[in-house]
């Protein structure tokens, strides 16, 4: 990909990021997808804490590795949030969009 080589971004400018995603666009899925494995369980939770309210689960995205669902939901329930899922928004069996909320 055209970013790859690149230094990797600031935690905290990620998670500022999805705070002024949350702002500006208060009714947007802010979702949290490729790229989760590589994440420590705090900013995940920092970034559901500053506004991203959906993730994509499964085995696989694209040709990124995904956390497993039983961790995510853990995390989850740690952070008092529950999940609906979205089957409709699924590209395929193996991937689950969940919708998440406090």
């Amino acid at each position: 990909t055209p970013l790859a080589g690149t230094a990797p971004l600031d935690p905290l400018e990620f998670i500022r990021t999805i705070a002024v995603a949350r702002i500006t666009m208060p009714r947007a899925m802010v979702r949290l997808s490729a790229g989760r494995e590589e994440m420590p369980e705090t900013m995940q939770a920092l970034c559901f804490l500053a506004g991203a309210n959906s993730m994509f689960y499964g085995d696989k995205l694209l040709t990124t590795s995904n956390p497993q669902a039983e961790k995510d939901r853990a995390l989850l329930e740690r952070l008092g949030m529950r999940c609906a899922t979205e089957s409709g928004l699924a590209t395929d069996a193996a991937t689950k969009v969940e919708l998440c909320t406090h």
